[in-house]
């Protein structure tokens, strides 16, 4: 529910930018004042949880907190070790990191065996939030898939544009341009 769209794990797993650091954090690690950690814990009595994305509704995020928070309490569940290094340069170092979902499905797959969350974000709900991400994220393969087929049809135009007169013909005016890459 932090990352909500598919595009959020998009920036997850997105390449270094040029200052060399990714756009979030990526695995689930903890630290003091570090900004490459999913946590940051840069004084007493005050946490930054760097996981949630700019699209997540801020209502489920903060009884999201809560509820994991809350059962972390009652389980006293062990956060792991206190990291400090660069999770960018230097965290292919940190073997047993969890690592965050790789998509939107990765993600409701975990949330739909995750009993305990459902529970405290109530069944119901539960229920209808997987129901509508799962048809978001039908929807967006749908679209992939048609892309990249138009893709394939575009690509397929250019290279025949060089050697039919009539294919240049149809040819965008942007395609035109791109197609001399393919000489």
């Amino acid at each position: 529910m932090t990352k909500p769209t598919v595009n959020s794990y998009k920036r997850i797993h997105a390449p270094r930018t040029p200052v060399r650091c990714y756009l979030v954090a990526h695995t689930v690690t903890w630290t003091g004042n570090n900004r490459t950690h999913m946590v940051r814990v840069p004084a007493p009595g005050r946490f930054e949880l760097r996981l949630a994305d700019g699209g997540v509704n801020p209502y489920l995020l903060q009884a999201i907190v809560i509820a994991a928070g809350l059962e972390g309490l009652k389980t006293r569940a062990d956060p792991g070790p206190h990291l400090d290094i660069d999770m960018y340069k230097d965290g292919h170092l940190v073997k047993d990191a969890p690592r965050l979902p790789l998509n939107l499905l990765d993600a409701l797959r975990a949330y739909e065996g995750d009993n305990i969350l459902q529970k405290a974000m109530g069944e119901e709900f539960s229920a209808a939030y997987l129901k509508l991400k799962y048809a978001e994220w039908d929807a967006s393969a749908r679209s992939l898939r048609r892309g990249a087929c138009d893709d394939t049809r575009r690509l397929v135009r250019l290279r025949t544009a060089h050697f039919t007169p009539t294919a240049a013909l149809t040819l965008t005016r942007s395609e035109k341009f791109a197609a001399v890459d393919f000489r």
